[in-house]
């Protein structure tokens, strides 16, 4: 007789009783018709803020330190237009990543009316999250920072505040394309403009003092090169999720890849066999021979 070890992640039960719907209060009533979402979390703020402000910095040296100075107008116009239009591209993205409900799972609604109201077959398999109680369609996962399930959980990133699930994944995808263009475009404008002083006086090539201007040059190229590798790779991780129709969160196992089977055989049934593997996880003792 060996104790099959019960899922850390989600309480799966046979028949809506033992739901144990008792302890799960009501969930609260919805908020008016646009109510903004926004995560209160001390840490995603700050991420929050600090990408804002890289992207400020970079938009500070390519105008004040590059472009500006430089006596090629139409260099400067046309360089000026794309890396802003980028910019203002990437920070609205930036934003409804941020703002967007990711598809959160309501909460609470685990109660015996709303159970009762699924109307359960007999054998029916349902998902119930422990944490914020409610009952988790497939590929639904708890987060620890929104405190809610969310609908297609990639991950949660710091650097949106939020959460990356069905709903918002679009904009987050967007948000790290506009990013890594950026920070290729101000790579690209760097190099030209270190050739440019070289072959020319410092002094006429910045409207600051060359140690200032090879300062702010050197932080913006690392700046740009760490943000460069770091976005490619997150998008290119989302495009193969989209392309693949998985999660990260399906990748590190806290749920099945695929959805679960939704039925398993009766109780009366002793001869037919037990669904096999991972997939469906029971509460109780299996035979070992």
């Amino acid at each position: 007789m060996m104790l099959i070890p019960t899922h850390h992640f989600r309480d799966i039960e046979r028949k809506p009783e033992y739901l144990q719907p008792e302890k799960c209060v009501p969930p609260p009533h919805p908020g008016p018709v646009g109510t903004m979402w926004f995560i209160r979390d001390g840490c995603g703020i700050a991420c929050a803020i600090v990408t804002w402000f890289l992207v400020l910095y970079a938009e500070f040296v390519v105008l004040f330190v590059m472009l500006i100075p430089s006596r090629d107008y139409v260099y400067s116009v046309i360089n000026g237009i794309v890396f802003n239009l980028l910019a203002f591209l990437a920070l609205a993205s930036h934003c409804r990543a941020m703002l967007t409900d990711p598809g959160a799972v309501p909460k609470g609604n685990a109660t015996k009316e709303f159970i009762e109201s699924l109307q359960l077959k007999p054998g029916q398999v349902v998902y119930k999250c422990p944490k914020c109680c409610s009952i988790k369609p497939d590929r639904a996962h708890h987060c620890s920072v929104c405190k809610r399930c969310i609908r297609k959980m990639d991950h949660h990133c710091p650097w949106v505040n939020n959460c990356v699930g069905e709903n918002n994944q679009k904009y987050f995808v967007l948000f790290t394309m506009y990013i890594a263009l950026i920070s290729l475009h101000a790579l690209v404008m760097v190099g030209f403009h270190f050739l440019h002083c070289f072959e020319e006086d410092w002094t006429k090539c910045s409207s600051f003092s060359p140690p200032t201007t090879v300062i702010l040059l050197i932080l913006l190229c690392f700046e740009g090169l760490l943000f460069l590798i770091f976005t490619s790779v997150m998008f290119g991780t989302q495009v193969h999720s989209i392309c693949t129709d998985e999660t990260a969160a399906g990748w590190a196992g806290l749920r099945p890849t695929h959805p679960a089977p939704r039925t398993t055989p009766p109780p009366d049934c002793p001869k037919c066999p037990k669904p096999q593997g991972n997939r469906t996880i029971e509460k109780g003792r299996e035979k070992m021979g």
